[in-house]
């Protein structure tokens, strides 16, 4: 049983969800090829992560003349099939040219994807799976058209649900055996631009956890409160609203800490924001961790804070749960799918008065009952998203091509 993953960028700290899925594949008897289009690979500081990175094909190392060689060699091999790839790559590179996806850069993803199709058959692959519905996804349409696998997709959001046409995600629904959402919200946004008769072919599989890191939770810490926040520094996290928010809070209570891990572009942005405000004290900046030093900080807070503006269905939310910590959360997208009264509190997006009354009222909980819905968070996620079993739904998806 052979399979591709095919990515963008792979991997990286921020999609450790791909590579336990793909693991998982593997455990069950799966071959899995990565090909990814580049390495992010002075970003990563998981050793696991890092043993990944040399697993994965990864297509733009590649010297230029080696992968033209390869792509167009291909194309002269199945001259028909490509040139149907080439018109529907200038097709959808024409509805993208707005977001700066025009027909150039489709031009590339034809050749990648040439390139793609070519490993797929060299090395007998029945099958292409790509994740995000943004340009992986074009890859393996155009490779597929090209004569190569049969393709589906995993969507995330939000990226392709705030450029739905552009991305011509409609018209990679139609053409995949089988698309995937990883939640009920993502699937419904899907049916939005596919047309009725794909709809039995759109499933929902969720991200999943690896249980046996997960630990039975020590205790739940005393004091503070102490929150912790991750992800990356980008305007969809909404980490400035968080920091407006835990100033509003801090007169509620005055201990408050927030422990803010990850990085990203508008770092320099948030640090400002954090001084202006007098509340250097209150937030601690770490940076990227590894996965066992995330549950270190996940395990050490009362609670994990997600103040999003946009999102799919974070892991974050799922490892605060495995470690018995409840989460406050903006309630958009997939969210409130898995955070529930009982597991924390749901807050509307962009309120910064309306986060802040949250961390209040967590501060008012007494630790008893912080832990009692730490313990139903725990349940919840474990029955919802242990990755063996939903990487058994995709290897099902995957023996029957998605069709009923």
């Amino acid at each position: 049983m052979k399979i591709a993953y095919l990515i963008n960028s792979y991997p990286l700290p921020s999609q450790t969800f791909i590579r336990r899925e793909i693991l998982a594949l593997e455990r069950m008897g799966w071959q899995v090829t990565r090909l990814a289009m580049r390495s992010d690979r002075s970003a990563l500081v998981d050793p696991a992560d890092i043993a990944e990175d040399a697993r994965t094909e990864h297509v733009l190392q590649m010297e230029v003349r080696a992968l033209l060689a390869s792509a167009f060699g291909w194309m002269v091999q199945h001259p028909r099939a490509s040139l149907r790839a080439l018109r529907l790559a200038l097709a959808c590179g024409r509805r993208g040219a707005g977001i700066r996806i025009g027909p150039v850069r489709h031009l590339i993803y034809l050749l990648e994807a040439a390139h793609v199709a070519r490993r797929c058959h060299e090395q007998r692959i029945p099958h292409l799976h790509a994740h995000f519905g943004t340009n992986s996804a074009t890859v393996a349409m155009l490779a597929h058209e090209m004569g190569g696998a049969p393709y589906s997709f995993t969507v995330h959001g939000p990226e392709e649900f705030d450029a739905p046409q552009a991305l011509s995600l409609g018209e990679k629904v139609r053409r995949a055996a089988f698309t995937v959402a990883i939640s009920s919200f993502g699937r419904s946004q899907l049916c939005r631009w596919a047309g009725l008769a794909e709809w039995p072919h759109l499933h929902v599989v969720h991200c999943g956890i690896e249980p046996w890191r997960f630990p039975e939770p020590p205790p739940m810490p005393l004091g503070g409160p102490h929150l912790v926040a991750i992800g990356r520094f980008a305007e969809q996290k909404g980490f400035g609203l968080l920091i407006e928010a835990l100033a509003q809070a801090r007169s509620a209570a005055p201990g408050l800490h927030l422990t803010l891990v990850g990085d990203g572009p508008l770092r320099p942005e948030i640090e400002g924001q954090i001084a202006s405000l007098g509340i250097g004290a209150a937030v601690t900046l770490t940076g990227w961790l590894d996965e066992a030093r995330v549950r270190a900080a996940l395990t050490s807070a009362q609670a994990l804070v997600l103040p999003s503006f946009a999102e799919g269905l974070p892991m974050v939310v799922m490892e605060a749960f495995a470690t018995g910590r409840p989460v406050i959360a903006t309630a958009i997208a997939g969210v409130p799918e898995l955070v529930t009264p009982e597991t924390g509190w749901l807050v509307p997006a962009g309120d910064a008065a309306a986060l802040a009354r949250a961390i209040a009222t967590l501060a008012a909980t007494p630790a008893e009952q912080l832990a009692t819905m730490g313990s139903a968070a725990r349940a919840r996620v474990l029955d919802r998203h242990a990755i063996d079993r939903e990487a058994e739904k995709l290897a099902t998806l995957f023996a029957s091509k998605g069709r009923p």
